[in-house]
C-alpha cells in the first residue's frame, strides 16, 4: 500500500469495492434460480442490509458524533434526522423515477413493480458503499495507515455478502449471469469516489461522515420495509425469505461486529 495518504485511501476503497464483485462471482455458476430461492436470496439481502444499516452505519455515525464533543442527545437527533432524510430522499425517488423503463423486460405490470423494487434495492446498496469508501478514506488521511488498513479490509469483506445479494436479485430476474455479476461489481465501485474525498480532506469529511453513515442506513431501510420484504411474501415463500433475512442478518452481523 503506498505510502501517500490520498493514493492509499483512493486504492483500498477501489480494492474493498471491488470485493462486492468476488461476492457475486459464485453466481456466475448459477443456471436458473427457483422462485422459492429467489425470495430466500432476496431475504438474505434484506438481512444483510439490515444489519449494515445499523452496525456499519447508525452506530457508528453515533459514535463520531459522541467523539466530536457532543452530548448523546445531540448524537442521536443528528444521526436520526440524516436517517430519515435517507427514507425520504429513497421515498422521492420511488414515487418520480420510472426504474421499470430501465430495462425493456417490462412485459407486465407485475413485472414492471418487481424490476423497480430490484432496482431501488440496487441504487440502496450503490449509495451505501459511497459513505463506506469515506470512511476508509478518512482512516487513511488521518495519517494511520494501519488502521485505514484495517477499515479496508473490514469493508471489502462486508461487501461480499452484499454483492451475492444484488447479483442474486438480478438473476432472479432473467439477467445474464454476467451482467448480474458486472452491475453488482458497479455498485461497489463508487468507493473509490467516497475514499478519495475522505482522504484529501479529512478535516472536511468527518464532520458530514455521520451525516452520510445515518442517510444510507435511513435508504436501505426504507428500501427493505417498503420494497424488498413485501416482494418475498407475494408467492407464499415467507419462511424461507424469514429464514433468508435471519441468515443475511447472522452473517453481517458476525462480520460487522468481529471486523469493526
Amino acid at each position: 500500500m503506498p505510502d501517500n495518504p490520498l493514493l492509499a485511501g483512493t486504492l483500498a476503497s477501489l480494492i474493498a469495492g471491488a470485493a462486492t464483485g468476488l461476492g457475486a462471482a459464485p453466481m456466475l455458476l448459477i443456471r436458473r434460480l427457483t422462485d422459492r430461492w429467489q425470495d430466500t436470496l432476496l431475504g438474505f439481502a434484506a438481512g444483510v442490509m439490515l444489519a449494515a444499516s445499523f452496525f456499519s452505519l447508525i452506530i457508528p455515525a453515533l459514535d463520531i458524533v459522541e467523539h466530536s464533543g457532543h452530548s448523546r442527545s445531540s448524537a442521536a437527533l443528528t444521526v436520526l434526522t440524516a436517517v430519515l432524510l435517507g427514507a425520504a430522499v429513497l421515498w422521492l425517488i420511488n414515487r418520480t423515477v420510472p426504474h421499470e423503463h430501465f430495462i425493456p423486460q417490462a412485459h407486465s405490470p407485475l413485472h414492471a413493480a418487481k424490476l423497480r423494487r430490484i432496482w431501488l434495492f440496487v441504487l440502496a446498496i450503490t449509495l451505501h458503499n459511497v459513505p463506506e469508501g469515506l470512511a476508509v478514506g478518512v482512516g487513511f488521511g488521518g495519517g494511520d495507515l494501519a488502521q485505514g488498513r484495517t477499515i479496508a479490509l473490514a469493508i471489502g469483506l462486508q461487501n461480499m455478502p452484499e454483492g451475492l445479494a444484488v447479483a442474486a436479485s438480478l438473476i432472479g430476474l432473467n439477467y445474464r449471469r454476467s451482467v448480474a455479476v458486472g452491475v453488482a461489481l458497479l455498485t461497489g465501485l463508487v468507493e473509490p469516489l467516497g475514499g478519495l474525498l475522505g482522504a484529501a480532506a479529512t478535516s472536511l469529511s468527518q464532520p458530514l461522515l455521520p451525516w452520510g453513515l445515518g442517510f444510507a442506513a435511513g435508504a436501505m431501510l426504507f428500501v427493505i420495509s417498503n420494497e424488498i420484504i413485501p416482494e418475498t411474501h407475494r408467492q407464499g415463500h415467507e419462511t424461507m425469505a424469514t429464514g433468508g433475512v435471519m441468515v443475511g442478518l447472522a452473517v453481517m452481523m458476525y462480520l460487522d461486529v468481529t471486523l469493526g
